[in-house]
């Protein structure tokens, strides 16, 4: 199944608020992309921000796992939302 672009910005902005309530996780973002609130807020409509979100959720298993859970969705829909969104496009070695 692939997901089209706008499927993909309207869950990376689910992604976006689960990070923004997450307390413990929001601070390891926001020290690791130097982003401060403001970027944040303004963040939230562009894709490539939306995609730097689920890249970092990607990052690791557990919160794939307890989004997904949150959210209802497969676990693999963050990788196909990752794949419409600029920059996602599978690269080919050969």
């Amino acid at each position: 199944m692939t997901i089209s672009q706008d499927g993909a910005e309207q869950l990376a902005i689910k992604a976006i608020v689960w990070l923004a309530g997450n307390d413990e996780l929001l601070p390891v973002f926001m020290g690791s992309t130097g982003a401060d609130e403001s970027a944040f807020r303004e963040g939230v409509s562009k894709p490539e921000f939306q995609a730097s979100v689920l890249d970092f959720i990607m990052m690791d298993d557990a919160w794939v796992i307890a989004f997904c859970d949150n959210e209802g969705i497969p676990y693999d829909r963050l990788l196909q939302a990752r794949a419409a969104l600029p920059g996602g496009q599978s690269l080919h070695w050969t």
